[in-house]
C-alpha cells in the first residue's frame, strides 16, 4: 500500500482554477485588481447572501486587521478576543496598539464562552475601558453562540468582528457564517475549505464600507490624478491570478464541504464504540458547520492512559499528519501579560484535544491507512 503523507488538510483543485488564471495571463491582468477579482467578490456575495458586500484581500489576516480599523480600533484602546483560536485573530490588534482581553471557551462549540464575555465586559467598563469590539471565532467550522454573544454585544454596545476563516460555508439557523457580525472575515489560505492560494476577504453590511476597506487596501490613494494619500494605507488587495484560482474554487465550494462533512462522519463511526473519545460535532438543529477540521477530545486519566499525544505519534509514524488544537493566546508568550477572563475549558481542550486529517481529496486508501492506524493503536493498548 501506498505510504506517501496523508496531510492534515491539503489544496484540493477542481478542474477550473487554470481557466480563470489563464484568461488573466492572456488580457495581462496580473494586478491586485481585475475581473477575476470582481468575479470572485460577485460569487461571495450571491453565496453568503443577506446584504453582504465582499472586499477580496491578500490574507485573512488582513482582513482583520481592516475590520477592526472599520470599527474604529485605536492605539489604547481594549478589543475581547476568543482565546482559543489561531494567533492571526489576535496579532492585529497589536498591530493597532490596542489590548487583547482574552476569554475563555464554552464546552458545547468550544468557542466564545457568553458568561466570561459578559463578565469580563462588566469589569473592563469597572476598570475604566469598555471594550472598542470583540473578535469572536468560529473554531474548526463550528459556529460560536450567536444569539448569546450578540445579545450581549448588543446591550454593551460593542460590535463584533466575526472570524469565519474556518468557516465559510458554516451556517447558523440558517444565515452563512461571516454575515452574522457587524464584519466578517474569511480566509482562502492554502490548507482552508478552499483557497486562492493565500487570500481572504472582509463582509460587510453595506457597499460604503467595503468601499472604505478596499480603499485603506490600496495604500489609501486619495481620489485625484497623482498619488495623494490623506491617509494610512495598506498593501492588502488581492491579485487577479489569486482571485482566478478563486472562482474556480468557488464552483466546487458546496462538494467540498460535503466531503469535509463524510470526514466528520467517519470519524465518528470509528469511535463510536470508545467511550473515553469524543468527536467534536455542532448541534445539527441549530448550526451547520462544514467541519473544516474534524477534531477529537480524548478524555484524561482514562483507564488505558492514552493521550492525544501518544495518539498524534502514532499517526506521524504511520506518516498520517495531525496537529493539536489552538494552543489558546493566553498561553501564548507573547500574549501571556495580557488580561484573561474564564476557567481552563480552553487549556483542557488544548491538552487532550487532537485535529485529524480532514481534507475534501482525502482518497479511500487514505481512509483505510487513517482507519488502520487508529484502530492499530488502540488495539495495541
Amino acid at each position: 500500500m501506498n505510504n506517501s503523507k496523508i496531510w492534515l488538510s491539503s489544496p484540493h483543485m477542481g478542474g477550473n482554477e487554470q481557466k480563470f488564471v489563464q484568461e488573466a495571463f492572456d488580457t495581462n491582468w496580473v494586478a491586485p485588481l481585475g475581473p477575476n477579482v470582481n468575479g470572485l467578490e460577485n460569487d461571495l456575495e450571491n453565496y453568503l447572501g443577506s446584504e453582504s458586500y465582499v472586499g477580496a484581500l491578500s490574507s485573512g489576516t488582513a482582513a482583520i486587521h481592516l475590520g477592526l480599523i472599520l470599527l474604529g480600533v485605536k492605539a489604547g484602546d481594549e478589543v475581547i478576543c476568543q482565546s482559543m483560536t489561531f494567533s492571526a485573530s489576535a496579532n492585529p490588534i497589536l498591530y493597532l496598539g490596542a489590548t487583547p482581553v482574552f476569554i475563555d471557551s464554552e464546552s458545547d462549540t468550544w468557542n466564545l464562552c457568553p458568561i466570561a464575555l459578559e463578565e469580563a465586559i462588566v469589569d473592563r467598563i469597572a476598570k475604566g475601558k469598555t471594550p472598542k469590539a470583540i473578535v469572536a471565532v468560529h473554531l474548526y467550522g463550528v459556529p460560536y453562540k450567536v444569539d448569546e454573544i450578540n445579545t450581549i454585544a448588543k446591550k454593551y454596545n460593542i460590535p463584533v468582528l466575526e472570524d469565519s476563516a474556518e468557516a465559510l460555508g458554516s451556517s447558523y439557523k440558517g444565515q452563512k457564517c461571516g454575515t452574522l457580525g457587524d464584519i466578517g472575515v474569511l480566509s482562502f489560505n492554502g490548507n482552508k475549505i478552499i483557497t486562492t492560494s493565500g487570500g481572504g476577504a472582509i463582509v460587510t453590511k453595506s457597499k460604503e464600507l467595503k468601499d472604505r476597506a478596499v480603499f485603506f487596501a490600496t495604500q489609501s490613494r486619495d481620489d485625484a490624478p497623482h498619488y495623494q494619500h490623506s491617509e494610512i494605507g495598506y498593501n492588502y488587495r488581492m491579485s487577479n491570478i489569486c482571485a482566478g484560482i478563486g472562482r474556480g474554487q468557488m464552483e466546487v465550494l458546496d462538494k467540498h464541504i460535503a466531503l469535509r462533512r463524510e470526514m466528520n462522519s467517519f470519524y465518528i463511526d470509528l469511535f463510536k464504540d470508545i467511550h473515553f473519545v469524543k468527536v467534536f460535532q455542532t448541534d445539527e438543529e441549530i448550526s451547520f458547520s462544514n467541519y473544516w477540521l474534524s477534531a477529537i477530545e480524548i478524555v484524561p486519566n482514562n483507564e488505558y492512559g492514552i493521550t492525544s499525544e501518544s495518539l498524534r505519534l502514532a499517526l506521524d509514524a504511520a506518516n498520517i499528519e495531525s496537529r493539536p488544537l489552538w494552543k489558546p493566546m493566553h498561553l501564548q508568550p507573547i500574549f501571556s501579560n495580557y488580561p484573561y477572563y474564564g476557567s481552563d475549558v480552553s487549556q483542557r481542550l488544548f491538552e487532550n484535544g487532537l485535529c485529524l486529517p480532514s481534507g475534501s481529496n482525502l482518497s479511500d486508501e487514505d481512509k483505510i491507512r487513517i482507519k488502520k492506524a487508529i484502530v492499530r493503536f488502540f488495539e495495541e493498548r
